[in-house]
């Protein structure tokens, strides 16, 4: 849209009011593209820093969110340009203005199906191959199950060898459980225990010289490492060379046979691979798409017949193979595991704005309180809340729930204006006894608008946090670290399973933090206490999503039962609940 109407003659700047999540916009109904809708009022999925100040001579605003202009129309010569993503579950009906542009406004038909689709991937692999072998990496989760499903469907049996490699970072009892569901279905796949190698293992980075030259240097050990994308690059390149070890092991080279990888679309999106775009940020680098796997596809020896597919998808497609609702309906689980479920750090993270943003939080979390007392801060907030609707449902909220905001010295991994960002975390608390997840998730909401430096807002279940966290407990990918967050990960799950509410979320990453609350700030010697957040995930799509709103998504009670079960594992000081939707957060932390 943004190119549309400057290329026309329109003017796009940068604002100080930004949209990264789901708002309601206004729409012109006499629109063409809008027509077939029930209703002017949309729920739509925004993410940008631009916006469109004045419009193209000849078009037509035909969509707007507040002020901001969110749909520019040129009706006679059919143009349409939407500053949110009708592709997306967050645009509520997103799929029928696709729908009215594709079939109505473009003429086109619906002969692109599932079944077409499941053709073409067994006649990619059955061209592909050939009567080569195939060594097929299984997870067990959705995407390599159904993976594994086509290449036996589209090749002999013999052809076909199933590995799961064991990195260490699974979850409790995980890799039996993947070796067994899959033999059970007639997969006979080989396990390999690989904890050791992992743990251990290293690989070259390029570091970029301050001067813009790139040199290579040896990483660190991945039980010592502390950055997520360098854990990221050492786990997939190692995983590359513990398939060749086990590839040599049964007599099979690389180089003759082929790779199969259950590789999606978004997977390739977020690790900015140049088979989806040339310009993309790096929103993360999964363990399929390293330089290694780069390498071997430009051989042409890597097989990915779903690198077009979404999760939804693949879904679909594996009940069309006949795959069992359990293997389906599976949560996803990174390929990287609990490592990347591990934020690690040895200082605290505090960049030249943090003050400055704390102070804006606490504008925020006591607005009631604030607006009494002039401060310049208010004005960049009232630039924001556009509407005085707005500001007035943030005075009442914060005067009925009163609580804290703290801003935690900490970085997670975002997606803003659909750029990466490494942001903070926002932590609220309050003493009130029950959280009032209306007001949290309102200003869950609100808070990466104003304060663009945060990506994400969490519950902190316990007393209100009225002390700035001076320190982090150190923290890598120690056994005893992981040791922990398996447990706690394995309480949660259970719970889930036990209550039947597995199956009502899609997700829920359980990730452990390295910050001791109400800690004594006279105590010299280091930590050992750490936080957990659970993060229960609402999504189709897995390329945005919402969290799950406790009392609606999931029950309230189930998650207090998660929180105080998790408070008993050892080394635990607070439970946190993620409040953020995707975008300004992704999924996962890293």
């Amino acid at each position: 849209m943004q190119l549309m109407n400057q290329h026309f003659g329109g003017v796009v700047e940068t604002s100080p009011v930004r949209e990264d999540g789901q708002f309601d916009t206004v729409v012109e109904r006499s629109c063409a593209l809008f027509r077939d809708l029930e209703s002017d009022n949309q729920s739509v999925l925004l993410t940008h820093g631009d916006s469109v100040k004045t419009v193209a001579p000849g078009f037509t605003t035909v969509a707007k969110s507040g002020n901001l202009v969110t749909a520019i129309a040129k009706e006679s010569r059919r143009l349409y340009g939407l500053q949110f993503h009708p592709e997306v579950d967050l645009t509520d009906n997103g799929k029928q203005m696709l729908k009215t542009f594709l079939y109505n406004i473009s003429g086109l038909k619906p002969t692109y199906t599932v079944g077409s689709r499941e053709e073409a991937c067994l006649n990619l692999i059955k061209s592909t191959v050939g009567t080569s072998k195939v060594l097929v990496l299984v997870s067990g989760g959705v995407d390599s199950s159904v993976l594994t499903a086509l290449c036996y469907k589209a090749l002999k049996p013999t052809q076909v060898i199933a590995l799961h490699v064991d990195n260490g970072f699974m979850r409790k009892n995980e890799s039996q459980n993947v070796v067994k569901a899959l033999k059970s279905r007639g997969i006979d796949v080989k396990l390999v225990n690989a904890g050791n190698i992992f743990y251990n293992s290293t690989t070259t980075l390029n570091v970029k010289h301050p001067k813009g030259a790139k040199r290579k240097i040896v990483s660190r050990v991945l039980c010592q490492t502390l950055d997520p994308e360098e854990k990221r690059k050492i786990i997939g390149d190692t995983f590359m060379n513990v398939v060749d070890f086990e590839a040599q092991e049964l007599e099979i080279s690389i180089d003759d046979c082929y790779l199969a990888q259950g590789t999606l679309r978004p997977d390739l999106i977020e690790s900015a691979s140049s088979l989806v775009s040339t310009n993309a940020d790096a929103i993360k680098t999964h363990h399929n798409d390293t330089e290694l796997v780069r390498a071997l596809r430009a051989k042409g020896r890597i097989l990915e017949p779903l690198k077009d597919f979404h999760k939804d998808e693949v879904r679909k497609l594996g009940k069309l193979l006949g795959l069992p609702n359990e293997v389906l309906m599976r949560h996803p689980f990174p390929g990287p595991g609990l490592a990347i479920r591990v934020i690690c750090a040895e200082e605290i993270f505090q960049c030249a704005d943090f003050s400055h943003t704390q102070t804006m939080l606490r504008i925020i979390a006591s607005y009631s309180n604030s607006i009494s007392k002039p401060h310049a801060l208010l004005q960049k907030i009232h630039a924001v809340m556009s509407t005085d609707q707005e500001r007035e449902k943030l005075r009442i909220y914060t005067e009925r729930f009163p609580m804290k905001a703290t801003l935690l010295p900490i970085k997670t991994v975002g997606v803003q204006g659909d750029c990466r960002t490494y942001g903070y975390v926002v932590g609220l608390s309050s003493n009130n006894e029950k959280p009032d997840w209306e007001v949290l998730f309102f200003l869950a909401k609100m808070i990466p608008r104003i304060c663009h430096s945060v990506n994400r807002v969490a519950y902190v279940f316990g007393a209100a946090v009225t002390d700035q966290i001076q320190d982090v407990t150190p923290t890598v990918l120690s056994f005893n670290v992981l040791a922990t967050l398996r447990q706690c990960d394995f309480v949660a799950d259970k719970i889930l399973t036990k209550h039947n509410v597995y199956n009502k979320i899609s997700q829920m990453p359980v990730v452990l933090l390295p910050l001791h609350f109400d800690r004594d700030i006279f105590v010299r010697e280091p930590s050992c206490q750490r936080s957990i957040v659970l993060r229960p995930f609402i999504t189709k799509d897995f390329m945005t999503g919402l969290a799950a709103h406790p009392g609606k998504d999931i029950p309230s009670e189930v998650v207090t039962e998660m929180v105080k079960e998790i408070e008993k594992v050892p080394g635990i000081s607070r439970v946190l609940y993620d409040l953020t939707s995707k975008p300004p957060g992704t999924t996962e932390w890293e």
